[in-house]
Order: structure tokens, then sequence, then C-alpha cells
């Protein structure tokens, strides 16, 4: 966790009272992803997204944003993945992960063209067009399944907020958890930007073989916005929760392809916005 977490000093005023303390930030620093691609005898490199990230899991972030982003199908696309590091003033640096992509995948240049560029607050703001972020789904998402009970939802919450570990130092970090119809957390992966930690979590979930992610749950801490619905899409999750709020377009998004969208799942409340079958209520909790 050393990697993910630096320690400053600072001054700490609480009324009148000002003290001089250690302090822990989370680090952010920014991570190229580089592909190869083409045929044995006439590879290509192309640099295709400078993101800021948390260091650590780089390269499921990368396997994970390849994947959401439409670039690869599965995790048999990848031929290797491998940070390109290099030594500068006797310090390595290893903020460039290469992903060499099969032979056989088709690769098209003027789509990439786009050329990606993220913050660690908006993942969309960068790219050229609402082309860009039109991205083919997974094919169809299981309908009515999986099944949860109500009070289940309160809980993920919970249990993810536990599973951070960098959060409880910093608390300056976003979450992305997958659970099982029965509430137990499966995978958890930290980072400043939302949309990486939810990357990072589906590049996880495709080296454990998880994906599609049919049968789970996708818990996110912050706000559902339209690229965290589409990039869970993409993956196969037909249920997403989240901390905060959902967009209009994220809500239309989801409606549209029939996932169940919750939001402000918090202080023993939530509201489901979309696709309701999937949670087991009480017939006198009223869901229209």
């Amino acid at each position: 966790m050393s990697y993910s977490v630096m320690s400053v000093n600072v001054k700490k005023v609480r009324a009148l009272e000002v003290t001089s303390k250690p302090d822990l930030l989370a680090v952010e620093e920014p991570l190229e992803i580089r592909i190869g691609f083409g045929e044995e005898h006439q590879r290509q490199e192309k640099s295709i997204s400078v993101t800021m990230r948390t260091p650590g899991h780089d390269l499921e972030l990368a396997q994970g944003f390849l994947f959401t982003e439409g670039i690869i199908r599965s995790a048999d696309d990848i031929l290797s993945i491998k940070h390109c590091r290099q030594v500068k003033k006797e310090e390595e640096i290893g903020n460039v992960v290469r992903v060499e992509l099969s032979y056989e995948l088709p690769i098209d240049i003027q789509k990439l063209q786009r050329h990606f560029y993220t913050t660690s607050s908006c993942g969309v703001c960068g790219k050229s067009s609402i082309e860009a972020v039109e991205v083919n789904a997974c094919e169809s998402l299981p309908t009515g399944k999986p099944v949860l009970d109500r009070q289940l939802i309160h809980e993920l919450p919970i249990k993810l907020r536990e599973a951070q570990a960098v959060f409880e130092y910093t608390g300056g970090l976003h979450a992305a958890g997958l659970f099982d119809h029965k509430g137990k957390l499966l995978l958890m992966r930290e980072d400043v930007g939302r949309h990486n930690a939810l990357d990072k979590l589906v590049g996880a979930a495709a080296d454990q073989g998880l994906l599609p992610l049919h049968p789970y749950l996708v818990q996110v801490s912050g706000r559902a916005s339209f690229e965290l619905v589409q990039k869970a899409l993409v993956a196969g999750a037909p249920m997403l929760s989240a901390v905060g709020a959902p967009s209009s377009l994220a809500v239309q998004l989801a409606q549209s392809s029939g996932m169940t969208l919750i939001g402000f799942a918090r202080n023993n409340r939530y509201n489901i916005y979309t696709q309701p079958d999937r949670i087991i209520v009480k017939k006198s909790l009223k869901v229209s």
C-alpha cells in the first residue's frame, strides 16, 4: 500500500487550536496505456490513453480499460501486458503499460484517433465527440437475474467501505466492488478516479474468468455517471448500485439496456431507478 499513499505535514486547525501533524494523501500519478497490434512481423504501437490514477493494479486497469472501451472482447485478445520501465536519475519509472494484442485482432485506427484523455474526476470529458463513448455492450443481460433481497442492498456500501484499506488512511479514494447474490464481496479495487476503480475491477474479473458479470452486482462508492453504467454494461453487469446520485443519461442507458440501477444507497435507504424486478421487496413497499 506504500505506493498508494504519501505522507505530508499539515497544519490542523480546530477552533483556536493549531497543531502540526503528519497526514496521508492518496497518490495520484499519470498512467499511459500503449497497445502493440498488427501482424506478427508488422507490429505497430499506439498510445491510446493517459489517465490520472492511484498506482497499484495497473495491469488490471489497462486490461479493464481496453475491455470497457470495446477495444478487446476477452482476455484471450491479449498476448502480454507489462510495465515499460526506464531508469531516470536512479529512479525506476513505471507509469507506462504496454499491452500486446493478438495478431488476428482487428484494430480500427480511425476509432483510436479519438485519443483518450481522462482525469480522475471525469472520464469522458476529454473525448472528442459523443460517438467516442458509444461502445457495444454485452449482447444481452439476463432477464430478472440475479435476484437480491432488498435488505442486502443496504449492506453492500458498508462492506465496500470496510474493505477499503487506502481510503481508511486517506479518505480520498473511490471504490468499486463485485458482489454475489448473497451479498458476498468477491473483488474490490480503489482509485482516485471512479472510472479507474471500475476498470481495475473489470480487469481483475477478467483475470479470474468472471466475465461476463451476469451473476453479480457492482457497487460503487460515488455517483452513477453515464460512463460507469456504460462500463458496467460492457462487462455484462445486470445490476449497478451507487452511493450517490445517477445522472439522467445514466438512467436512460440503464433502462434501455435492461440494467437495474440503484442510487443513494446509504443511511439505510436507496432508490431503484430501473428494472426493480431483480430486487425482492415486501408487498408494502410500493415500486412504480
